[in-house]
C-alpha cells in the first residue's frame, strides 16, 4: 500500500477563468513522483523516493486524478447507441424495457458489475449514477462500487406516473425503500445515497413533495435530475405543472433544489433559473454527447460561467455516446464552438476533476493531488498511434499539448486505474 508513482502530474490547484490558457489555477509537474501510502496520496517529489517505496515507473504519461462523471445510467449500456430516437422517444422505445429487466437480482448485479468495471476501463474513478426505480438495482450498484472502493452517488429511481407498470412505484413504498437504503448504504465506506427523481413528469406531485422531504430530513442526501433537457419535455413539464415558473421551479418548490443537487442538462434554462441554482449551491451535469446524439440542444456554458454557477461534466451513457470523460471534453467544446464560444481544456478538465469534487462537497477526498485526498489516480499515454504523437512532438505549449490529447485520446490511452492506492484496472500487456 505504500508506492510511488512517476510521471507528468496534472492536477487543479484553483479553477481555471474562461478563455485563458495560461492559467494559475493549473498545476503541472513533470517528471515527478506521486507519494502514496495507506490508499491516500502524501506528498510529490521531484527526487527518486528511497527503498522502503515500491516504484511504478511511467515517466513520460500522464498522471492525473481520476475522472468524476456527475451523470450516468448503470442500467443503459444495453441502449447505448440506438438509433433514430429523441428524448421522450428513447425513453419509451429503448430505455424504459431495458431497464425493466433489472428487477431480476440476478441480472441487476450483471449489470452493476459490468458498469462499474467498464467506469473503471475508462478512467472514471466516481460517479453519480442512476440505477432503475427497483431497490435491488441500487443495492447491486452499491455493493459493486463498495467491492472496488469507489466513490459512488445513487439511489433508487422514483417515477409514479407515465411510466410502465414494471417500472412504476408508489410513494409509500418508494418512501420505504429509500429509507432502508439510506440506512444500509448512505456513508458506508466511500458510498452516498442520491434521493433521484427521473423527471418531474414520472412523479407526481405527492411524490416530489416525499422525495423533498427526505432531503429535508438529512441534509447530507444528494438529489439527482433531470431538467429542460428537451425541447418537447419542457412543454410537457409546463402543461404538468402551470403553477410552477420554470421547469426548475417545480424543483424547487418541492424542496429538491440544494447545494447537494445534481442536475442533468439544463439546456433550456433562463437566467432566473441559472440564479437559483447558484444560490442554492447546485450544480449542472453539462452531458454534450447525450444532448447531441438525441438532437436535444446545445448548453450554454458562457452563461453558466458568467451567473457563477457550478458545472461539471458527464457523460449521460446511453443517451451519451462512450463512457470516456476525454470524448465528453472533446464534444464538449464543440457545442460551445458552435455559440461562438472556445472551451479550454483547463475548464473542461477542472471540471471533470477538482471542480466535480468541489461542486460535490468532495474536494477534501478527491478530484486533486493535495495531501490527504485518496489515491484515486489514472496514467495515461499522451497519445496513442502515429497519428497522435505526431500532433504531440509539435505542441509548442502545455495547453496546446494537453488539448491535443484532450481532442484526440479515448480509452485506448489508458494504461492503468488505481482505485484508493489499489489497481483496479491495467491496459492488457502493461507491466505491472
Amino acid at each position: 500500500m505504500k508506492f510511488a508513482l512517476r510521471g507528468d502530474l496534472l492536477d487543479f490547484t484553483g479553477a481555471p477563468v474562461w478563455g485563458e490558457v495560461d492559467s494559475p489555477g493549473v498545476r503541472f509537474r513533470a517528471d515527478h513522483w506521486l507519494l502514496v501510502d495507506g490508499g491516500r496520496i502524501t506528498g510529490v517529489q521531484a527526487n527518486e523516493p528511497d527503498a522502503t517505496w515500491a516504484k511504478h515507473d511511467h515517466r513520460g504519461r500522464l498522471v492525473m486524478p481520476g475522472f468524476i462523471d456527475t451523470h450516468v445510467h448503470m442500467p443503459q449500456l444495453d441502449v447505448i447507441a440506438s438509433f433514430g430516437a429523441e428524448l421522450l422517444d428513447w425513453l419509451n422505445t429503448y430505455t424504459f424495457p431495458a431497464e425493466a429487466r433489472f428487477g431480476d437480482p440476478a441480472r441487476a448485479a450483471a449489470g452493476a458489475e459490468l458498469f462499474v468495471e467498464a467506469l473503471l476501463a475508462h478512467g472514471t474513478t466516481a460517479a453519480v449514477a442512476f440505477p432503475t426505480t427497483h431497490k435491488i438495482s441500487a443495492e447491486a450498484l452499491f455493493m459493486a462500487a463498495q467491492q472496488r472502493g469507489m466513490r459512488m452517488v445513487t439511489g433508487k429511481v422514483l417515477q409514479d406516473r407515465h411510466t410502465p407498470d414494471a417500472l412504476r412505484d408508489d410513494v409509500v413504498q418508494a418512501e420505504r425503500d429509500c429509507i432502508d437504503l439510506i440506512d444500509r448504504w448512505h456513508g458506508v465506506d466511500r458510498l452516498a445515497y442520491a434521493v433521484t427523481v427521473r423527471f418531474a413528469p414520472t412523479s407526481t406531485p405527492e411524490q416530489l413533495a416525499m422525495a423533498g422531504a427526505l432531503c429535508a430530513a438529512d441534509e447530507s442526501l444528494y438529489m439527482q435530475t433531470h431538467v429542460a433537457e428537451n425541447r418537447a419535455e419542457v412543454q410537457w413539464v409546463r402543461e404538468l405543472f402551470p403553477e410552477a415558473r420554470s421547469y426548475l421551479d417545480v424543483y424547487a418548490r418541492a424542496g429538491l433544489l440544494h447545494r447537494r443537487s445534481v442536475l442533468a442538462h439544463c439546456v433550456f434554462l433562463d437566467d432566473t433559473d441559472r440564479a437559483a441554482i447558484r444560490d442554492a449551491g447546485a450544480q449542472m451535469a453539462h452531458s454534450p454527447t447525450s444532448n447531441l446524439f438525441l438532437g436535444s440542444g446545445l448548453f450554454d456554458w458562457r452563461a453558466a460561467d458568467t451567473a457563477r454557477t457550478a458545472v461539471s461534466l458527464a457523460t449521460d451513457v446511453g443517451g451519451g455516446t462512450s463512457l470516456s470523460m476525454i470524448r465528453t471534453m472533446a464534444e464538449a467544446y464543440k457545442v460551445q464552438a458552435m455559440a461562438g464560444q472556445r472551451l479550454t481544456a483547463w475548464c473542461a478538465l477542472h471540471a471533470a476533476t477538482r471542480g466535480a469534487a468541489q461542486a460535490l462537497g468532495l474536494d477534501g477526498e478527491i478530484g486533486s493531488f493535495e495531501p490527504g485526498r485518496m489515491a484515486d489516480v489514472c496514467v495515461w499515454d499522451w497519445a496513442a498511434g502515429p497519428v497522435a504523437a505526431s500532433r504531440m512532438a509539435l505542441a509548442r505549449s502545455l495547453h496546446e499539448r494537453v488539448f491535443a490529447w484532450m481532442t484526440l485520446a479515448d480509452d485506448r490511452n489508458l494504461a492503468e486505474t488505481f482505485v484508493a492506492g489499489v489497481s483496479r484496472y491495467r491496459r492488457a500487456n502493461e507491466r505491472p
